[in-house]
């Protein structure tokens, strides 16, 4: 049991196999602040559709990059959470007026 006691002090806060994951970390961080934003526009501002729809889009493409690229159960979880809130703030700026609305 001596393994249960010892601290693991190599690698990022994401990391639990103990080796760095810059990229991973990076893209976790961007796709947070992204679904953040995204989700916060939409749900209290219905003229802000074309922040909330365009950040939810990338907020989408990165996260689902970082799924794909990603290494441990930590980065995974908060890139779901990230998807999540880019999504509904994607699909909500879409339906309160689209990527375009009122520019094309």
């Amino acid at each position: 049991m001596a393994q249960a006691l010892r601290p693991n002090t190599a690698g990022g806060l994401f990391a639990t196999d103990g080796k760095p994951h810059p990229l991973q970390d990076t893209l976790l961080a961007v796709t947070l602040v992204l679904g953040f934003t995204s989700f916060l526009t939409a749900m209290f501002d219905d003229d802000l559709h074309l922040l909330s729809s365009w950040t939810g889009l990338v907020g989408i493409l990165t996260g689902a990059y970082g799924q794909w690229i990603s290494v441990t159960t930590r980065e995974r979880f908060g890139l779901i959470l990230g998807l999540g809130a880019s999504g509904v703030g994607f699909f909500l700026g879409m339906a309160h007026g689209g990527l375009f609305g009122g520019v094309f």
